[in-house]
């Protein structure tokens, strides 16, 4: 079979339309195994194919396009990058994007290659070509382009490609195209500057983080609010966040926060700006964060006082996240009774508010109720117990009915708010006296779906494996979880068969 292949291709390589053997070459690659195509491969000229692709013939494209690709992945990626670096330059100037993500896809390989990365370090035009692809429309071919780019980044010889040669005058040039364009690089930068330091150096260099900060604090909000998202993209490692702090940034952050209430567009920024010292919080000290820059603390009540659904969102959100931690749980429990209301306002949202938010409610309510068995102190237990109380009239009660709510993110969303209290024994024994609870955590045919029986099995367990449920529930509740347990969440009740005399 290998052998008709060649045969194929040195006819096509002589014919000036050779659609008719391009089809049959097509038909017999497709049958030819990758392993018997690599024993041939090297006795292969690719170089008729890669130029019938610069001929205005769309079904001759697509044919060649597949063709090449059978036959490309059959050869090593070091092969490609020595013999075939001018047709992949060529390949990215296509004006059919099929070609262009067929070249960008052997790119893609040759990257990952440790070996075949070095042989296009120098192929500077190749790289150009690559950086170009960044401003095009098809998103696909875009991703790769920035995928490669930023593979190349991860060594040292590869920064040194792009950030210290004509490359970056490419990257800097492209960034002119649109703001679109420009917000994509900028992505790119801040991937490869959160590799490591070294990465960060060379970014920092370039200018490019720096015409990025500049951004922040731009007249144009929506400006803003896409560069705070790259900045808290950045603040994620810890010499980006070491960074952002030498370089004041932060302190910009927590200005502009301040500056909010006399802008009437920071509704658009603000959300992101919350964000960033919440994620601020998830890494470093809550407590030092909120210490630090107590506007954050401040913007975060007053959003969830908003009426606007995508402020309450994000206040919520960031509720959840500060609270995911003790130290978090104590900052919030400090500020009194203000944080009471705001437990009451996330209980109504829970009830009331749309699907979506109702689940972020939910979601928020379960991390900040959570305590680990190591955590649960006389007084971190007396705290999550009035905060459950705080939520509603009666908590239990209201998560419960929303738990019987046709819709299965609703109803996973209030198990988990159950399964995050199920081993604290304030709230065991609330479940027990509550009239049919403990029947409904057992019932199985309750749940419908994989989702549901997932998060019941996952409240079941979390109950039997507490220390204090035998004691609360009784003997034999606590038999009956430990069957559930050990019976899985799929398990379904064997239908006994009676025989019935005289039957057929």
């Amino acid at each position: 079979m290998a052998a008709q292949v060649l045969s194929l291709l040195r006819e096509v390589s002589r014919l000036e339309a050779p659609l008719e053997e391009l089809r049959a070459l097509l038909s017999v690659l497709q049958a030819v195994p990758l392993s018997e195509l690599r024993e041939q491969v090297a006795e292969m000229r690719l170089g008729p194919l890669f130029s019938l692709l610069n001929q205005n013939h769309r079904e001759q494209t697509t044919l060649c396009v597949s063709i090449l690709e059978r036959l490309l992945q059959a050869m090593e990626p070091v092969q490609v990058a020595r013999n075939l670096g001018a047709d992949l330059e060529r390949g990215l100037t296509h004006p059919d994007d099929s070609v262009k993500i067929l070249t960008l896809s052997q790119v893609g390989r040759i990257v990952e290659n440790s070996d075949a990365i070095t042989e296009i370090l120098n192929h500077s035009d190749l790289l150009k070509q690559i950086v170009y692809c960044i401003g095009g429309e098809n998103l696909s071919v875009v991703k790769a382009a920035i995928k490669s780019l930023s593979r190349i980044s991860l060594t040292r010889a590869g920064l040194e490609a792009v950030f210290e040669s004509n490359l970056l005058d490419d990257l800097k040039r492209v960034m002119t195209a649109s703001d679109i364009v420009r917000y994509r690089v900028h992505e790119l930068i801040v991937e490869i500057s959160s590799v490591s330091p070294e990465s960060l150096r060379f970014c920092v260099t370039s200018g490019l983080i720096a015409q990025l900060l500049r951004e922040l604090a731009a007249e144009d909000v929506l400006l803003r609010a896409t560069c705070i998202e790259m900045v808290t993209s950045l603040a994620h490692t810890h010499h980006g966040r070491q960074y952002l702090a030498q370089e004041g940034v932060i302190d910009q952050i927590s200005n502009i926060l301040v500056g909010a209430d006399s802008d009437p567009f920071s509704s658009f920024y603000l959300p992101g700006f919350v964000k960033f010292f919440g994620n601020l919080a998830t890494v470093d000290s809550p407590q030092q964060i909120c210490e630090r820059y107590p506007v954050f603390v401040e913007k975060v009540f007053d959003m969830a006082e908003s009426q606007d659904p995508t402020m309450i969102g994000v206040s919520v959100d960031t509720i959840g996240i500060l609270g995911s931690n003790a130290e978090g749980k104590q900052v919030l429990q400090k500020t009194g009774t203000r944080f009471e209301h705001l437990l009451t306002r996330i209980g109504h949202q829970a009830k009331n508010a749309s699907t979506e938010l109702k689940i972020r409610c939910l979601d928020a309510i379960s991390s900040l109720l959570y305590l680990p068995p190591e955590q649960q102190t006389d007084d971190l237990l007396r705290m999550a117990e009035s905060w459950f109380s705080s939520l509603s009239q009666n908590s239990l009660e209201l998560f419960r009915g929303i738990s019987n709510q046709p819709f299965p993110e609703l109803h996973c969303a209030a198990l988990k708010v159950f399964t995050a209290i199920a081993n604290q024994p304030w709230a065991q024994k609330l479940m027990f006296q509550s009239p049919g609870f403990v029947e409904y955590v057992l019932d199985r045919s309750v749940e419908h779906d994989k989702a549901s029986k997932d998060a019941k099995y996952e409240l079941v367990k979390a109950l039997a494996n507490s220390k204090s449920i035998a004691e609360i529930f009784g003997n034999p509740n606590y038999l009956r979880l430990r069957s559930y347990l050990s019976e899985g969440p799929y398990y379904v009740k064997p239908v006994s068969m009676t025989a019935v005399e005289g039957a057929e």
